[in-house]
């Protein structure tokens, strides 16, 4: 989680761009989900993990459909802007990822507390 916080912070810095405000809320999202997954005592395959790790959280925290396809959807984004094309990611997209990242911070550090209770020290 520390790495999640670490992400949301330099997410937020305006000189990195959107394409690396996006990118950056990703991976603090992505920290998040893959938390609540390995409290729960599993990890995602290398294949098409990220996308595992992001369906996972209807399994973990509970999380609504909404939520995990909106994630789903600028994780998809994010693999664009990484891989194939830059300029591509809005001022919106990379607000609507800090958002997401924010709201799994928040529900993630929630749900081990409740459910895996010897592990929210670590928080």
């Amino acid at each position: 989680m520390q790495i999640c916080d670490r992400d949301i912070a330099t997410s937020q810095v305006a000189e990195l761009g959107t394409d690396w405000q996006l990118a950056i809320a990703y991976n603090a999202a992505l920290q998040a989900a893959t938390a609540a997954l390995s409290a729960a005592g599993y990890r995602a395959k290398r294949e098409g993990h990220h996308y595992r790790v992001i369906q996972s959280l209807a399994f973990t925290i509970g999380a609504n459909q909404s939520l995990i396809r909106r994630f789903d959807k600028l994780r998809q984004k994010r693999n664009i802007s990484d891989y194939e094309r830059t300029d591509m990611v809005t001022e919106s997209d990379a607000a609507a990822m800090l958002t997401i990242a924010k709201q799994l911070r928040r529900d993630v550090e929630k749900w081990i507390r409740l459910n895996r209770p010897k592990l929210a020290k670590d928080l």
